[in-house]
């Protein structure tokens, strides 16, 4: 059911998601088309948002730091997962696997690279720092909007 908190929440983690997404952008190699990496991930961010963070709102502090926490957690693996499988996807159609076994290791592999390439401390403390003080708003939101 929508409530002021599950708005807020998608939009606070869209936001994040996306400016994350700003501090990742250099950290790709040179000529690395993104296309749409940030549009993507704050699509991510306001459903990750809206699911985990706004359906708790409304409890305790320490709750919407946790839930926050949560929040950033299933938003940096759902954005690894959904890239590498467009990854996989774009080298699929060039006829670089053997077969589907293969395509969906490597799937995990990507994960796993793209995961070591984002952990900066910019990028770790944004999503960090970002998540709790989103959760912090949404919390108030979810308290005050009933």
């Amino acid at each position: 059911m929508p409530t002021a908190a599950r708005m807020i929440a998608g939009v606070l983690y869209a936001v994040l998601a996306w400016y994350a997404s700003q501090l990742i952008k250099p950290l790709f190699p040179e000529g690395t088309d993104l296309g749409w990496f940030a549009e993507v991930n704050a699509g991510i961010g306001f459903l990750c948002g809206w699911v985990v963070a706004g359906a708790r709102a409304g409890g305790s502090w320490p709750a919407a730091v946790s839930y926050g926490l949560t929040t950033v957690f299933m938003l940096t693996l759902w954005g690894l997962l959904v890239h590498s499988f467009i990854e996989m996807y774009y080298k699929s159609l060039r006829m670089l696997y053997r077969g589907p076994g293969e395509a969906v290791t490597d799937i995990f592999g990507m994960m796993f690279e793209f995961g070591r390439m984002m952990l900066t401390v910019e990028v770790m403390g944004t999503l960090l720092v970002g998540g709790v003080v989103a959760a912090l708003v949404v919390e108030i939101a979810g308290r005050n909007f009933r």
